[in-house]
């Protein structure tokens, strides 16, 4: 019986034993397990140098990963130029201000997840010490509960985040149209300041080469110093126009570096024809009417309408009291083991939410009243850019016909010289006031290109 007896203590020791051990190691996998889900710190440097690339060969364009369908068909291959729509993938896929709106579409992807997830439980636990040798046990506590009011609310927690990340989407998007909008219309400049470029640089040749013979002439005694004086200026001006648009040359170049996210100074072959097909009155008419439906912009306020409702059907449902429930275990002192529940609610006696609902509202008014600001401007700004290319094509034509003039005026002069019946500065003079009017027509040609491109992204046609 002894032996017997010994045995079963010694059983029940390595059972106990093994049932602490169990219990250590269940702890240990579940602590494993817990761990597994988190987050881990990953370190991310900054730069210390300049990353802008100086050329766009070293730039990867997919164009099947942009999300303007029209770019999809387009084969983007900078070494042999670029032409305007390479010029539109590069600037969507490069430009620094879209990468940062995209960093933005991350955050609000990742505060729509959060706002997905379900309100962790809250375990409590206590144990207490008896400090009486009376007492024959330890007493302790251990409760799971909830907030079963933030479950309520869950949902339209969700749709608020989930539309607020529809809308920086679309806000994205936006942006996107309007780098491409504006992508073109540097094109357009950089093409047409260099035509004016090249002309001025003519007339300012033909000015300087006349204003030598003038000199001669005025050596030789054929003419007066006033008239050499009065020539001088106007060699002047015309070497001073020709200073200025070489700034503005420079100037269209860099910003078009920039909006490219290139190098200052990076080398641009541009290719292709610089021209924007005209948009038809009837494509005009059916883009005002889907506006609503067709601008990123707008459909962005809209997103963000829905998101700011849900934020306010939320508030109005956060007045009411905020429950709490769970379930307790527990022991005395005594070693009288309980088990039950517990319940708190929040009494609506002062506050009741009152504020953020009042917040919430007038948010609401305010990106309802946004929204069709915005509408009413949009259909604004397109009727503005259509009433000045009537007023500006009505200059085109009747300047048309003035260069069309001039050019026959030139042409007659050149046989007149050759038989001594005009003299040379009334020649020179007559080329002059040609060529002026080729640079004004090229002027107003790019004013009309710039408001068709402009008129494309506001209209959202490709």
């Amino acid at each position: 019986m002894e032996c017997v007896a010994v045995h079963q203590s010694a059983a029940g020791a390595v059972s106990a034993v093994g049932a602490r051990v169990m219990k250590r190691f269940m702890g240990v996998i579940a602590m494993a397990l817990m761990c597994a889900g988190c987050a881990t710190y990953q370190p991310l440097p900054l730069a210390t140098q300049a990353q802008a690339p100086d050329s766009p060969a070293s730039i990867k364009v997919d164009a099947a990963s942009l999300s303007l369908p029209f770019l999809h068909p387009h084969v983007f291959d900078p070494g042999r130029g670029l032409d305007m729509t390479d010029v539109a993938m590069l600037a969507v896929a490069n430009n620094p201000q879209l990468k940062l709106a995209r960093d933005d579409r991350g955050i609000a992807s990742a505060q729509a997840f959060a706002a997905g997830l379900l309100p962790d439980p809250v375990l409590d636990f206590s144990r207490g010490y008896p400090t009486s040798s009376s007492a024959p046990s330890s007493s302790y506590s251990a409760g799971l509960s909830g907030n079963l009011s933030a479950l309520l609310t869950h949902s339209l927690g969700k749709r608020a985040a989930h539309a607020a990340a529809r809308e920086v989407d679309l806000s994205l998007l936006w942006k996107e149209w309007q780098v491409i909008g504006t992508s073109r219309q540097l094109f357009l400049r950089s093409w047409y300041q260099q035509k004016m470029l090249d002309l001025l640089r003519t007339e300012s040749a033909l000015v300087e080469h006349g204003h030598a013979e003038l000199l001669e002439a005025n050596r030789r005694g054929d003419v007066s110093l006033a008239s050499v004086n009065a020539d001088q200026l106007t060699v002047q001006a015309v070497q001073t126009r020709r200073s200025d648009m070489e700034l503005k040359v420079l100037a269209t170049h860099q910003a078009l570096d920039a909006l490219l996210g290139l190098s200052p100074g990076a080398q641009l072959q541009l290719i292709g024809p610089a021209t924007i097909p005209r948009i038809s009155a009837a494509e005009i008419t059916r883009g005002l009417a889907a506006l609503p439906r067709r601008r990123p912009d707008l459909r962005a306020l809209q997103a963000g309408y829905a998101s700011q409702d849900a934020r306010y059907r939320q508030a109005i449902w956060q007045q009411f009291p905020a429950i709490t429930v769970g379930f307790v275990r527990a022991r005395d002192t005594d070693a009288i083991s309980t088990r039950g529940f517990q319940l708190s609610i929040t009494l609506p006696v002062f506050n009741r939410n009152r504020g953020n609902i009042a917040i919430e509202k007038v948010t609401r008014q305010k990106l309802h009243d946004a929204y069709a600001i915005r509408l009413t401007d949009a259909h604004a700004d397109i009727e503005h850019i259509l009433q000045g290319q009537k007023w500006l094509q009505r200059q085109h034509d009747q300047l048309a016909r003035s260069v069309t003039t001039a050019a026959k005026a030139v042409e007659a002069s050149g046989a007149a010289s050759l038989h001594g019946d005009i003299s040379g500065l009334d020649e020179v003079k007559l080329k002059t006031e040609w060529l002026d009017q080729r640079i004004q027509l090229l002027a107003i040609d790019l004013t009309l290109l710039e408001q068709q491109a402009m008129l494309q992204t506001l209209l959202g046609t490709s």
